[in-house]
């Protein structure tokens, strides 16, 4: 059998550093991910500084978690070396064209910039945007020293419905009245999609805890059934 280290598919050697192959790999970028094979351990991307061709890349051990965040149209940074007479991808580095998450990514900083009117759009955008990443730094604005801050920040937890819910429930007993009050309300208003988290919360939450989702459950016109509480208990007032 031909030695097959010398006999690179061409298209693979454009992809070669300025100067030779280096021993401690470069950067390939890459504005569009073709394909992503899981199985076979390959990554294609398509190269425009060659007029569009595209390679395909063997990817190492090391980089395996990271290839499985990747998917086709994606940007990305690689980082590749040369072993065995293969250039191989040791890591990525992700750029989503997504126009949505690049938004999303702007909006959760600007909800942390110490200017309010910035803080105020971006927590009013991230729940126009639906995105579940900002469910967390929403709560926390729940106590930004801006009113428009918090009410934004309470609208959008609203939209973004059911994941809102989780981080909430331990706020129903926050010794803060506003703080609570808009849990409370948020809850509420998220509704019956509300009812599932509420009810897992039912069953690890201490008696106080406890008494305030009955209340919060009560109010929306749920009930546990009569002989045991949980999931599969909940269910709607006659």
């Amino acid at each position: 059998m031909a030695d097959e280290t010398p006999q690179q598919p061409p298209k693979l050697l454009q992809i070669g550093p300025k100067g030779g192959a280096k021993k401690d790999g470069f950067n390939l970028v890459t504005e569009k991910v073709v394909s992503v094979n899981q199985a076979a351990k390959q990554l294609e991307v398509e190269l425009l500084a060659y007029d569009g061709k595209t390679v395909i890349l063997e990817v190492a051990e090391e980089a395996l978690e990271d290839l499985q965040k990747i998917k086709p149209g994606d940007g990305a940074t690689i980082r590749v070396v040369e072993e065995g007479g293969k250039r191989v991808a040791k890591s990525f580095r992700v750029r989503s064209k997504d126009p949505n998450k690049a938004k999303g990514d702007a909006m959760l900083l600007d909800l942390k910039d110490t200017h309010w009117l910035n803080r105020k759009y971006a927590a009013e955008a991230l729940g126009d945007l639906k995105d579940e990443r900002a469910v967390g730094p929403l709560v926390e604005a729940l106590t930004d020293e801006v009113g428009d801050v918090r009410q934004r920040a309470y609208d959008s937890l609203i939209k973004l419905g059911a994941v809102s819910v989780p981080p909430l429930i331990p706020l129903l007993v926050s010794e803060e009245d506003e703080l609570r009050q808009s849990a409370t309300e948020i809850i509420r208003k998220v509704g019956k999609p509300a009812v599932e988290p509420l009810a897992v919360a039912l069953g690890e939450a201490d008696d106080r805890l406890k008494g305030r989702i009955m209340k919060v459950l009560d109010r929306m016109g749920y009930k546990p059934k009569p002989k045991d509480e949980g999931v599969k208990q909940i269910g709607t007032q006659a």
